[in-house]
């Protein structure tokens, strides 16, 4: 498999990154991005962009990928919607609209949320704006789309979160979401799940195309 990452920084990206690299059904990973990841294996190449969702300059090497794993995404903390939706939909929209266009046959996954509202016309400015741009990647001429909506996400393997309230929550929180785990199974998942179910979506298929942190967890481990 040949796979396009975008969000290889962050949290969800970092752990996605790692099962690629691991897993050695995955044949390459493009790694896109505005900054340099540092030591990657032969297997990773990065493209630099200031604009990660103007992919038009290089459309001509986004063909004959198999997937894209679309881990890119801000905390909607403190932003008005304007300019939450400029990053959420806008940019996720512009790119994958070339992606498609590129590579038709390629499978797209987007990590979205839990909670997010597929009516587009909720109270909350965050779930409504995810909840648009899910509607309309899944109505994209993809050979498949997928949208991920994960609740808690534990990191594992030294992966941090890059948002610093996060980290703390995440360090205080430790007891209590390993009991989660133990008492509640599908409210919590972890960063190698999420990785390994995106994986197996490009090599497989689901008749889901929204999955929740269940659904995440068991195709992760199936």
């Amino acid at each position: 498999m040949k796979i396009i990452l975008f969000g290889a920084s962050g949290m969800v990206g970092q752990g996605v990154l790692r099962e690629c690299i691991l897993d050695p059904g995955v044949e390459s990973v493009l790694v896109i991005g505005r900054r340099k990841l540092g030591t990657l294996p032969a297997k990773v190449r990065e493209i630099l962009r200031e604009d990660v969702g103007d992919l038009a300059p290089i459309a001509d090497e986004l063909r004959g990928y198999d997937g894209c794993c679309f881990c890119l995404g801000v905390s909607s903390a403190g932003m008005k919607e304007a300019d939450y939706r400029r990053v959420t939909y806008d940019l996720t929209l512009k790119a994958a609209r070339t992606l498609a266009e590129a590579s038709p046959n390629l499978i797209f996954i987007y990590v979205s949320g839990a909670g997010t509202d597929s009516t587009e016309h909720g109270r909350s400015m965050w779930a409504r704006v995810k909840g648009e741009t899910e509607n309309v990647l899944l109505s994209l001429p993809f050979k498949a789309a997928y949208m991920l909506r994960p609740g808690l996400i534990q990191p594992r393997h030294g992966i941090k979160s890059k948002t610093p309230i996060y980290r703390v929550i995440y360090i205080l929180g430790s007891p209590l979401i390993a009991l989660l785990k133990v008492m509640t199974p599908g409210l919590v998942t972890t960063t190698d799940r999420v990785g390994r179910a995106m994986i197996k979506l490009i090599a497989g298929s689901s008749a889901e195309r929204v999955l929740e942190n269940k659904e995440i967890n068991r195709l992760a481990i199936s």
